[in-house]
């Protein structure tokens, strides 16, 4: 964390590079002076506010095991029995060495004694029902067009490269990749003491399957957007779909009792059929078996855990080391039994007090919101009332969940990793099918509290704060309220913006995917976001790597929209509390100072290359510098002008919440 001395405002001025003008590029203005002193750790691909945060809060959660840890034994099922097995267990090495690839050789065989289609989609369906990703994914969530009730979603899947272009773009990036990930299969079936024969055999058969599945799957882009990931279906309609999966047979093994699905993407779905058909039964074996091996790997002994590291760790991200045991281990600990661990981090670290600072924090930031709708000048007075409905129906979430769940049955044993993982899969599979049989759980939380980190769920219409997150450099009690204001303060009006950005939009205010603009609403939003789409799209994040502007256009209206809010917030805290500057600088200097800082962050190129072409999020710099050069009070107070980098002309300027 920061070290504080008497004139702690929780923004450090050496951060400051001084020969950067603000008016060019002022996310290295504010952050230059850290970036050029700031080495990332060997065991981070990138290193900034989120990742520092999110090592201190590991940090804190060690502390809180090794405290654990000294008793022997704890009465079962309580959540410090379930937190201080997952935890031993994943952290024993030695144990986990010995046994090689033992704990996944039942489920090997399993796929290698399959004789027909119909048993190879028989183990499918077993392995879903173990939390074992395989061909396609099944999930519960809220029906988009009814958020009363729950439904079971089948998405598409199956790939061990990130997305699809991975495979289908002859690009440097791809084609790198795509060499990389060759010679990680021959790794860990080394490992797995395959013959190179079957190596060689197993990279051709990957690599045709997985680019025959990339072909038939639906752009990132495209599944950001509901409307095109919504086909409900009865399950006679999704067979004739995709005739070649026995679906009644299919749910029966899951205990998924349906009725009617959502089918994500029905086109992979027909072409996942026809392939199931034509692509021999010992291809897909070997397909199934090398998913088995690969997404296996990081639970197994050290040699397996090392060569998973080497393609997804090293190749992709640029990350030099792997992550002490330690770390590792309170990974696979919050995987398992994360509220648990959660409970037991609130006790310890969770003031009630930052959770009233925060309530009143968001109180403040809705009342701008309210303030902004009503006073847009784009907006026919008639989606103005739906808005604003929409945003007096929005909840906040803040801290932790007012009830936890269970893990009532779940064995989590201290000598058995893999056993845990299987288990807790399991347990967690049954729970979700027990959803579809329930009513919707509007106090379910979706992030642990211990995650540094915040979301928007559309269909609940609500607003989410976990307490890591409450802290410095995002909130500081201690801290100047410009600082709080531009770090917090735009979270909370990123989140509340999601509800209203290109595709949060769409859902009403009970989190139904409904039309609720005037046809003339919708239009003159798309031109203003598409503006967006146009000033990202020329960002350039590695030589030749550019942001794509329509997979972030969401996030990037939702940072435009947080720093608004948050700086309006802040004006009405001035007006009440009385204005001061401090080392120099003005209120309106240190909230942007605050909003960069929040932002701030070193990467590996490798990484910086892999988010851009998957993330919906744009990098650090683009979330800072995009923004400010819409947003005329940043203008004002660093004296932009015609000529500045970051100077745009008002009609030029994106104008949305």
């Amino acid at each position: 964390m920061q070290k504080q001395n008497k004139n702690y405002w929780g923004f450090d001025i050496k951060s400051i590079d001084q020969s950067v003008r603000p008016q060019d590029d002022f996310y290295t203005y504010a952050n230059g002076g850290w970036l050029k002193k700031t080495n990332i750790p060997a065991d981070e691909s990138r290193w900034g506010s989120f990742t520092i945060l999110r090592y201190n809060t590991e940090e804190q959660l060690r502390n809180l095991m090794q405290a654990l840890t000294k008793k022997k034994s704890y009465k079962a099922g309580s959540d410090q029995q379930l937190v201080t097995d997952a935890y031993q267990a994943a952290a024993d090495l030695h144990a986990r060495n010995k046994l090689g690839i033992r704990p996944i050789e039942p489920l090997l065989e399993r796929v290698r004694g399959i004789t027909s289609l119909e048993e190879l989609l028989a183990v499918v369906a077993g392995f879903h029902s173990r939390g074992i990703p395989s061909l396609w994914a099944a999930f519960v969530d809220q029906d988009n067009k009814d958020s009363s009730r729950y439904i079971l979603t089948l998405w598409q899947s199956g790939l061990s490269l990130p997305e699809r272009d991975y495979y289908l773009l002859q690009r440097p990036e791809q084609q790198r990749v795509r060499d990389a990930f060759l010679k990680h299969i021959k790794r860990l079936l080394t490992l797995a003491r395959f013959s190179k024969q079957d190596i060689t055999r197993t990279q051709k058969v990957v690599m045709k399957i997985e680019t025959l599945l990339a072909k038939a799957s639906m752009s990132k882009e495209d599944t950001r957007e509901p409307e095109k990931t919504y086909h409900k279906m009865t399950v006679a309609q999704l067979s004739h779909t995709a005739p070649a999966v026995p679906w009644p047979l299919y749910f029966e093994t899951t205990d998924a009792r349906v009725r009617q699905v959502i089918v994500g993407q029905p086109k992979f779905f027909t072409a996942l059929s026809k392939l199931l058909k034509h692509i021999p039964l010992e291809e897909w074996k070997v397909y199934m078996e090398w998913h088995l091996i690969n997404g296996s790997a990081s639970a197994l002994s050290e040699p397996f855990i090392k060569a998973n590291f080497e393609f997804y760790g090293r190749t992709l991200t640029g990350t030099k080391k792997l992550r002490a045991p330690w770390r590792r281990a309170l990974g696979a600990a919050t995987g398992l039994v994360g509220e648990s661990l959660g409970k037991l981090y609130i006790q310890k670290y969770f003031p009630d007090s930052s959770k009233h600072t925060m309530d009143a924090l968001v109180s403040d930031l809705f009342a701008v919101y309210k303030k902004r709708i009503q006073n847009l000048d784009w907006m026919s007075s008639a989606t103005k009332k739906k808005a604003l409905a929409k945003l007096k129906l929005m909840r906040r979430k803040i801290g932790y969940p007012s009830a936890w769940k269970g893990y009532r049955g779940l064995l989590v044993k201290r000598d058995d990793h893999f056993g845990n993982l299987l288990r807790a899969g399991q347990f967690e599979h049954t729970r979700a099918m027990k959803k579809l049989r329930g009513p919707v759980d509007r106090g379910e939380w979706f992030m642990y509290p211990q995650t540094v980190n915040a979301y928007f769920s559309p269909n609940l219409n609500e607003i989410v704060f976990p307490a890591a997150i409450l802290q410095w450099p995002f909130f500081d009690p201690r801290a100047d309220m410009a600082v709080n204001y531009g770090g917090i303060g735009s979270v909370i009006g990123h989140e509340i913006t999601h509800g209203f950005d290109d595709q949060g939009s769409k859902f009403d205010g009970k989190g139904n995917l409904k039309s609720w603009w005037t046809p003339a609403d919708r239009k003159r939003f798309d031109k203003k976001a598409q503006v967006l789409v146009k000033q990202t799209n020329g960002q350039e994040v590695e030589p030749g790597i550019y942001i794509n502007g329509t997979l972030t256009l969401g996030e990037n209206i939702a940072d435009l929209g947080g720093l608004i809010i948050a700086y309006e917030a802040y004006q009405k805290y001035l007006a009440k509390h009385g204005r001061k500057n401090i080392e120099g600088l003005s209120p309106e200097e240190r909230f942007f100072l605050g909003f960069a800082q929040m932002e701030r962050e070193a990467a590996r190129p490798e990484f910086k290359k892999l988010a851009a072409l998957t993330d919906p999020h744009a990098n650090a710099t683009w979330r800072i510098n995009g923004p400010l050069s819409n947003y005329e009070p940043f203008y004002k107070a660093f004296n932009l002008k015609k000529g500045d980098t970051l100077y745009r002309s008002p009609s030029t300027q994106v104008k949305i919440w």
